[in-house]
């Protein structure tokens, strides 16, 4: 290895990069034996959403968010909703607009009156670019703005620690509850429990598993992922989401409703706050 190759510390990934190499996510690069984010201020998406869109029910519900994605992600979904730009790298960036952190508050103050209260990283996995996600949430808590994640939770508790005291409210998607499952993603479900139990205990947690036949379709796995939650606290909601055909996987059926209404039964023997969605 060249003396200038690094490691990238901020996932499970740990990509060992020389020069000019970019990690799994396609968006953090070896540069002069620094990584840096490529997608730093790259925003490929920004809409005023409902926040009940991201979901989150619990918190600030009736208002409104600006939501802000960019591209790259460390997880490789075949069922990805968001393939277009998480699983792309900088060449969409001819496709994008830069964002400095004071435009994207002017513009959120601007859209108060039209109800929004704050902003939220979200489309790809925000995370990637934590550096990014750090100078806007700081500017926006400054300026009285909620600030809210919607991430896969599989980066380190380090990254995680950074963040938390600029951070309202997540929604973490907590894609299975076995390692086989994450393995179908190249993701870690250790790390991303640990990622939960942090998160949960400085701000509003909401997690959504979407249920993904012959991935995560287990009720006894079900039963597992309720208990885990419930024993961090069992107010953290959880939606569970019906799954369509999308990305790598096109054939096969969307996830049966019955076995939805079953599994949230599941979860309500030990969850209070339990949502269907996509149905």
């Amino acid at each position: 290895m060249s003396e200038k190759t690094v490691t990238c510390s901020v996932c499970h990934h740990h990509c060992r990069l020389s020069e000019g190499m970019k990690g799994f996510c396609l968006a953090r690069l070896n540069r002069g034996g620094r990584i840096i984010p490529i997608n730093y201020g790259v925003v490929t998406s920004i809409a005023l959403d409902p926040i009940e869109k991201k979901p989150l029910y619990r918190f600030h519900p009736g208002s409104r968010i600006l939501s802000v994605g960019s591209f790259g992600c460390n997880l490789a979904c075949p069922f990805c909703q968001n393939h277009q730009i998480s699983r792309v790298g900088e060449e969409i960036k001819d496709r994008s607009e830069i964002w400095s952190p004071k435009e994207l508050l002017d513009t959120a103050l601007s859209l108060r009156e039209r109800g929004n209260t704050g902003i939220a990283f979200t489309y790809n996995e925000p995370l990637i670019c934590y550096e990014f996600v750090l100078d806007t949430a700081r500017l926006f808590k400054e300026n009285g703005l909620a600030t809210v994640l919607v991430t896969n939770g599989s980066v380190s508790c380090e990254i995680l620690a950074e963040l938390l005291p600029w951070i309202d409210a997540m929604n973490i998607d907590l894609k299975g509850f076995s390692q086989k499952a994450y393995d179908c993603l190249s993701g870690n479900l250790e790390q991303t429990k640990d990622f939960i139990r942090t998160a949960a205990a400085s701000c509003h947690v909401e997690l959504t598993s979407l249920i993904v036949p012959g991935i995560n379709d287990s009720t006894t796995e079900m039963e597992s992922e309720a208990d885990f939650i419930a024993d961090i606290s069992p107010d953290i909601p959880l939606h569970i989401t019906r799954y369509f055909p999308m990305y790598k996987m096109t054939s096969g059926q969307p996830t049966d409703i019955s076995l939805l209404k079953k599994m949230k039964e599941i979860a309500e023997g030990r969850l209070k706050y339990v949502y269907l969605g996509n149905v």
